[in-house]
């Protein structure tokens, strides 16, 4: 099935060249981080999250939602391949410090084969890089953020470092490229175990040319080259706002905000325990 590549060029509000080359990879990249949000309410409302294109394509172009990373870069490689981009799929684990020999497949990442290179793509990982970066080790900065990507020697493995502000600091992955349907049992694990911090905690990101903005929970960070500053949403009516507003979506946040306000109890009280 092909995709309609004018609404998802629509969505992502893209006009440019779309000539398989590193300037559209790099423009469609931003495009896409700038228009759509990456977000996972649909876990915290009792929806199951599937492994389908035509269902990120519905979700995340239809109905103007954002997505977790499965779906982001789903959706993402989708275009890419129908612009003439070579796309595999690599398995990446957040965090890599303590994510285990289990939790390859947690997190999607991309890798894209171009002439002169090849770049990692990433618009599923929330407040990452906002532009691809060269699949070779090095340190790069975007907009003044600081990212850094080496091998390991033993394992063949590579591994993201996140800028100083980033929710997860690290996240690493193989080269061996798997289909979309690969990932299912840790996409399932993901959204459906008491264990899982996708489970846990409502959470929302966006990125603007300045910033990135995050609501974890009822706690909503802006975060900037100046540094970041948060506030605790304290009302439902807040919290839609927020919702609306800020990360474009149309909602129905009369159940969701209920069950984050009482995790947000639960985690001050844990607090006040330590």
């Amino acid at each position: 099935m092909a995709m309609n590549l004018e609404a998802y060029l629509e969505r992502i509000h893209y006009q440019g060249s779309l000539r398989p080359t590193l300037e559209t990879l790099t423009q469609l990249h931003r495009a896409h981080l700038l228009a759509i949000p990456y977000e996972n309410l649909d876990i915290h409302l009792g929806r199951r999250l599937g492994l389908d294109e035509r269902g990120f394509f519905q979700k995340l172009v239809l109905e103007r939602r954002g997505g977790w990373c499965y779906e982001m870069n789903g959706l993402f490689a989708w275009a890419l391949r129908e612009l003439g981009f070579q796309v595999d799929y690599l398995a990446g684990a957040v965090p890599k410090a303590s994510a285990g020999p289990d939790a390859a497949g947690n997190h999607l990442v991309l890798l894209v084969h171009l002439p002169e290179w090849d770049f990692i793509a990433d618009v599923g990982f929330g407040d990452g890089f906002l532009e691809p970066i060269p699949f070779r080790a090095g340190t790069y900065r975007q907009n003044g953020f600081e990212f850094r990507l080496e091998p390991d020697p033993q394992d063949g493995r590579w591994t993201v470092h996140n800028h100083a502000y980033g929710a997860a600091p690290t996240y690493d992955f193989g080269l061996e490229p798997y289909a979309l349907s690969d990932f299912w049992p840790r996409c399932k694990w993901l959204q459906t175990s008491p264990d899982s911090g996708f489970v846990r905690t409502a959470v929302c990101q966006r990125f603007t040319p300045e910033s990135i903005l995050t609501l974890r929970g009822a706690v909503f960070k802006t975060v900037t080259l100046e540094g970041a500053s948060q506030r605790v949403l304290e009302t439902q009516e807040e919290y839609k706002t927020v919702i609306a507003e800020v990360f474009g979506l149309e909602i129905d946040t009369s159940e969701l905000w209920p069950r984050v306000w009482a995790r947000h109890l639960d985690w001050v009280r844990s607090q006040e325990v330590v």
